[in-house]
């Protein structure tokens, strides 16, 4: 897999938040996931809350629990970028 995360993926980011997130603070941040962290209930949780204060935006803890929810049950894994992707445009 290449080191560039992909433009469109970054704009997207970018349009749904209305924030400027930077490619740089998405490698820093994704450097940080491993495979397991998906699987681990409290590692995601604290990933889901480091990506809404990247973005500065508000996640209730409704919304946490569904996102963990959705994650668990679509079997994504952090090795697939692809399929992580699909699941935020959702």
């Amino acid at each position: 897999m290449s080191n560039k995360f992909p433009k469109d993926a970054l704009n997207a980011i970018n349009k749904k938040s209305g924030k400027n997130i930077t490619e740089n603070q998405i490698k820093k941040l994704a450097g940080t996931v491993k495979p397991s962290t998906m699987q681990n209930e409290a590692q995601l949780r604290q990933l889901i809350k480091q990506v809404a204060a990247m973005a500065k935006l508000p996640v209730s803890e409704s919304t946490i629990n569904d996102i963990v929810s959705t994650v668990k049950k679509s079997g994504v894994n952090a090795n697939n970028l692809e399929a992580l992707m699909k699941l935020m445009k959702k």
